[in-house]
């Protein structure tokens, strides 16, 4: 088999509807590229009929099917992971299964990262989502960038490329932090972005719900910034200050006007403000203690169940590679 130039990485959890018709429109646009290719579906632990279809897709094309099954569930990012083990091509794409970034799209990006770029990332010209989760993301995507410095219009869209040698970066770096696009932004010395069409879901909700979406923000903050603990601790000064300014003026007024019994709720609300105050600053704390924790635990991120059409993985991820199943 030649060499693939392009590896496009999908990341699958129970796309049983979807399956099929990505196959079908993905393999259509890589044929007008000219270019070899293989697609590597990383099955994220799907519980429906997803794996019997990926089967299925691999018998009827061994030449550029590869499915890599993971034990369980460990989210998209780290399906992402698992798959880049497996690259041979020049370049690797990541790819949703759910199509709201059309596969018609890949010529754009594909025609970007041949310029010289190292990695090329992309965002939604016109989002088909919900104005609540429109909205929300326009938001954190402006926080993060002033929180973690770095530069992305839109770190959501998962249609990008990357060139074999931020592949290796990030699969060397065993990094514990999830996120694909950020990480291989600070590996990335030259970087693009590109808009891209974004199509309405079509056959079922996203896999991410609120708390998800939270939570990975949430990482994405403490895991690139110690901007949150030194807000953290900045407010906390802010808030002794003024504690010592509210403490001294009761001071002066029980000297003056004798014991009160007015401003005992006012009180009680102070402290309980402070109390929440210092429970979250614990909560923040906690969260980069946490990360030095699994860090000295050096647990694998995910194991790797088979591999249909496997090969030698990535020569970045030896190392990784001894902890699958």
């Amino acid at each position: 088999m030649t060499e693939p130039f392009l590896s496009i990485v999908v990341p699958v959890y129970n796309e049983e509807a979807n399956l099929k018709k990505l196959y079908a429109r993905l393999t259509k646009t890589l044929s007008l590229t000219k270019q070899p290719y293989e697609i590597i579906f990383s099955n994220d632990g799907s519980c429906d009929k997803t794996p019997a279809l990926l089967k299925e897709l691999f018998d009827q094309d061994p030449q550029h099917v590869r499915v890599v099954n993971l034990v369980r569930n460990y989210g998209q990012h780290m399906a992402i992971m698992a798959g880049f083990e497996h690259v041979k091509g020049t370049y690797a794409v990541t790819l949703d299964a759910d199509m709201q970034t059309p596969p018609e799209e890949l010529p754009k990006i594909i025609e970007k990262i041949q310029e010289g770029y190292d990695y090329v990332g992309t965002y939604r010209l016109k989002r088909r989502d919900n104005w609540f989760r429109t909205y929300v993301s326009w938001i954190v995507n402006r926080v993060r960038a002033y929180v973690t410095h770095v530069e992305m219009k839109d770190h959501g869209c998962m249609l990008r490329a990357y060139h074999k040698n931020i592949v290796t970066k990030i699969l060397s770096s065993h990094d514990k932090t999830t996120l694909v696009p950020v990480l291989a932004y600070t590996h990335a010395q030259k970087y693009t972005e590109v808009g891209m069409h974004h199509a309405s879901r079509e056959n079922d909700k996203s896999k991410y719900t609120l708390y998800k979406l939270a939570r990975m923000n949430f990482d994405l903050f403490t895991g690139f910034s110690l901007v949150p603990i030194q807000l953290f601790t900045f407010a906390g000064l802010i808030i002794c200050f003024c504690s010592s300014l509210l403490v001294s003026y009761l001071l002066i007024r029980r000297f003056l006007l004798g014991a009160e019994a007015e401003g005992l709720f006012t009180l009680f609300a102070v402290l309980f403000f402070l109390i929440s105050f210092v429970i979250t600053g614990i909560g923040i704390v906690g969260e980069y203690v946490g990360r030095t924790y699994q860090l000295l635990q050096s647990r694998p991120p995910y194991l790797i169940r088979d591999v249909l059409g496997g090969k030698e993985p990535h020569k970045a991820s030896k190392k990784l590679s001894a902890f699958k199943g």
